[in-house]
Order: structure tokens, then C-alpha cells, then sequence
């Protein structure tokens, strides 16, 4: 009889304990193994290409690119790459913007342990895995129509990206050679979130990113 092979993981987060604990507990089941781990998402890309894993852990909230461009990177090289966000984020517009830039799941951090083994290995077959605490919120705002339940929902799943970046103090410069698009770029983008927005600095931007709980103080 011939053994399945174990489901590849890669583990892309910034915070130590978390790679030993996601080990330790892959480790004690027989089909899911941890094959690399990287801290930041830059390394995570190129990992990533090397290894080839069946799927892919990663925190949102990251130094240097962050999560939500990560996911995008992965996509770009590969549209069938299968990623879990794993988050401290709980918000139902954290999670949809993850899924728009291709996540395939979202768990929250918050969940126990066999969540996050089902949840790998419902998205090693390609099939989404959303957290149930979140799926109440996200189906009640589709009922709602065009009136978005959260402010954040009218940006576009670019201008969210810089919004993040931004809230988390990010330049303009650096946004652009963080996400590879020119300066000029960015301060469009920049203008547009102001005013769709109605913000006047950033402090009130960056207000809003915390009311909204899309960073972390």
C-alpha cells in the first residue's frame, strides 16, 4: 500500500514562537510537515519558488511588504498556490480583502489548534476555508448590499493595500519599492484614499486604520 505524502507546508511569519509552536504541532500528525519558514514575506516569495510547498501559512501583519502583497506575489507566480491566512486580525474586511488577493482561507489566530490542522488540509484540496466566527458578519454585509458596513470597503483592493502600508508608516518612496510601482503611482493612489475617505493627514488616516482594526497598536 502506498503512503500519501505528507502536505508541504511553508510557514511565512514574523514571530518566532509562532514557527515553533505551528511545528510542534505539525509534527504531531502524520500528513502535514513543515518544509521551510521565513519571517518577513520577501523571503517567503523566494522560498516559495524553491520549494514549491502544497501550501502556504502567512501572517498579515508583517515588516517589509506585509501579508496582503505576499499573497498577491505567490499568485502572480502561481494562480493555483494554495495560502491560509493565519491572523491576529478577526475583522470581516481583513478577510475579504486577504480572499480578493487570492487567499484560499483565513483563520484566526484565535482558534484552537484542530481548526488550524483542518483548515490546511481543506485548502491543500483547493476547497476555501473561512473562520466560522467571521461568516455571520461577511454574509450579513452581502445582504447589505452597496452600503458598506465598514468605510475601508470602497477602496479598491489596491488602494487598501497602500492604505495598510500607510497607516503603518510607510513613505510613499518606500510603498513603491516595496510593491514594485513608481512613486508617482503611489501619490495617486495616495490622493485617491484621502478623498474617497474624507481625510484631510495622515493621523486621521491613520485613525481610521485602527478604528477599522486593520493595524495593530
Amino acid at each position: 500500500m502506498v503512503k500519501d505524502h505528507p502536505i508541504n507546508v511553508l510557514l511565512i511569519d514574523d514571530h518566532p514562537v509562532v514557527h515553533t509552536g505551528y511545528r510542534r504541532l505539525f509534527e504531531s500528525t502524520s500528513d502535514i510537515q513543515v518544509i521551510a519558514d521565513a519571517n518577513d514575506g520577501e523571503t517567503g516569495c523566494v522560498l516559495y519558488a524553491l520549494y514549491h510547498p502544497d501550501v502556504v501559512i502567512v501572517d498579515l501583519n508583517m515588516p517589509g511588504i506585509g501579508g496582503l502583497e505576499t499573497i498577491r506575489r505567490i499568485k502572480m507566480r502561481n494562480p493555483d498556490a494554495h495560502i491560509l491566512v493565519f491572523s491576529v486580525y478577526t475583522n470581516e474586511v481583513m478577510a475579504r480583502r486577504a480572499l480578493e488577493m487570492g487567499a484560499t482561507g483565513y483563520l484566526s489566530k484565535q482558534g484552537d489548534v484542530e481548526q488550524l490542522l483542518k483548515a490546511v488540509r481543506q485548502v491543500k484540496q483547493g476547497r476555501p476555508y473561512i473562520d466560522a466566527e467571521l461568516i455571520p458578519n461577511m454574509l450579513t454585509d452581502k445582504m447589505h448590499g452597496d452600503i458598506p458596513k465598514n468605510p475601508l470597503e470602497i477602496l479598491s483592493k489596491r488602494e487598501f493595500q497602500l492604505f495598510k502600508l500607510l497607516a503603518e508608516g510607510n513613505s510613499i518612496i518606500q510603498i513603491a519599492e516595496m510593491i514594485s510601482i513608481s512613486p508617482k503611482t503611489v501619490g495617486v493612489h495616495h490622493a485617491n484614499i484621502m478623498r474617497k475617505l474624507n481625510l484631510q493627514n495622515t493621523a486621521q488616516l491613520v485613525r481610521m486604520a485602527i478604528s477599522c482594526d486593520v493595524i495593530q497598536t
